[in-house]
């Protein structure tokens, strides 16, 4: 019964955002801030894929309105947490008895997400750790809220998105949620990473604890840190320290190992308190195959020389553009905005004229996309790259883009 009201809710919800598409596309106005709160609200209680889809959304500042923009951020931030009780079942459900592992658990969690939420503990030596626990009941309505995500993916095609597009970036979505509750998969990701960047003494991994995590229960060592969506008012100097970390570390597990962390909201990201970069979750990490690591910055190159012809053969090479009808004028304008980050020299990722370029260009990308037919993983990954953006922008980086970037196409030209 619950898992058809739930269903009947997810509906509702879908409905409605379908109803504010449709209407803008056919030249209607939407209120995006009543649809915002909406959906803050409902997908907030029932949490699961369908917020999580919500939490992605959010990080496409560029592509949504503004006011659906803001209103679906605050699921990063202030996504209402489940009962402790329900909580406490599932922990008991992994230990057993809590006072014979722990001398004490906080009840109020101090992070909570679609999927689960974090704890701290504290346990009888004195040791402080986090407790991320799965949300009761979430693998049972997985499938079920899966099929609701699948229909609202499917509004895409009002915006002339090919079927097989949609369907294969469900898909990859879908194959993404059911990662992100495989709690061995992420203690084996923090152990690979923490030995993989073991070098760098700018990072901060967290160390998971196997012998004391479980199914739904993943134990980790305690990191404190400041939340990254809380540095934007810490001094400069700590700011753009984060934010050089942050992009070297990005081109690190690029270009050197082939993955790229997937999920880039900013709550899985802070600073501790001798500025390094503290990563606490890697329950969504991809794999990025050569071959498309290639062809995307064979596009990078093309954009940066400005060459619509070239731009066109790169997206052919990604696999997107399928049929007649090269956008040139697209080509030539999405080039004009996006070689601005890429000049000589330190570039400001908070100049808002960018952003308004970017933003600007949105609707029209969307308008030709029956020509540019971007595939799914792509799409993906375009979408974590674009959430890491994000995170440059909220720390006010200033970056020597050009710098960074003439290397790894020189490389990528040797192989």
């Amino acid at each position: 019964m619950r898992e058809r009201g739930r269903t009947r809710r997810l509906m509702g919800l879908g409905a409605r955002t379908g109803g504010a598409m449709i209407r803008t596309r056919l030249g209607g106005q939407a209120d995006w801030r009543a649809l915002g709160e909406a959906l803050f609200e409902g997908l907030s209680e029932l949490k699961g894929p369908a917020m999580k889809l919500a939490q992605i959304m959010s990080q496409w500042d560029d592509l949504l309105p503004p006011d659906l923009a803001e209103e679906l951020a605050r699921l990063q931030r202030q996504a209402e947490p489940m009962p402790w009780e329900s909580i406490r079942r599932t922990l008991i459900e992994q230990y057993g008895s809590l006072d014979t592992h722990f001398r004490e658990i906080e009840p109020r969690p101090f992070a909570s997400a679609s999927m689960g939420q974090v704890h701290r503990a504290v346990t009888h030596d004195g040791a402080t750790l986090v407790l991320k626990v799965q949300y009761p009941g979430l693998a049972e309505v997985l499938e079920s809220d899966l099929v609701q995500v699948r229909r609202l993916l499917r509004l895409g095609r009002w915006f002339k998105v090919p079927q097989a597009r949609l369907d294969a970036l469900f898909e990859e979505l879908a194959a993404s949620l059911r990662g992100e509750l495989d709690y061995h998969a992420e203690a084996e990701a923090l152990a690979r990473y923490r030995e993989r960047y073991v070098h760098r003494d700018d990072l901060v991994i967290p160390e998971p604890l196997p012998e004391v995590s479980g199914p739904r229960v993943l134990a980790m060592r305690y990191v404190a840190g400041t939340p990254l969506r809380d540095l934007e008012s810490a001094d400069d100097a700590r700011r753009q320290a984060v934010a050089t970390t942050l992009a070297d570390w990005l081109t690190e597990e690029l270009f050197t190992h082939g993955e790229l962390h997937a999920d880039p909201h900013a709550g899985n990201f802070a600073a501790d308190d001798q500025g390094r970069l503290v990563i606490y979750d890697l329950g969504a990490v991809i794999r990025v195959p050569e071959a498309r690591l290639v062809a995307m910055m064979h596009l990078l190159e093309a954009t940066l020389e400005g060459d619509p012809m070239a731009m066109d053969t790169a997206m052919l090479e990604l696999g997107g553009r399928q049929g007649q009808g090269a956008p040139l004028s697209l080509y030539r304008e999405a080039a004009e905005a996006i070689s601005a980050l890429f000049q000589p020299g330190e570039q400001d990722f908070g100049d808002v004229r960018v952003h308004r370029r970017l933003r600007d260009l949105s609707p029209k990308v969307w308008a030709a996309m029956d020509r540019l037919q971007p595939p799914a993983d792509t799409l993906l990954m375009s979408r974590t790259l674009n959430g890491h953006y994000w995170n440059l922008v909220r720390l006010g980086a200033r970056l020597d883009m050009h710098a960074r970037t003439q290397p790894l196409l020189a490389a990528i030209q040797r192989r």
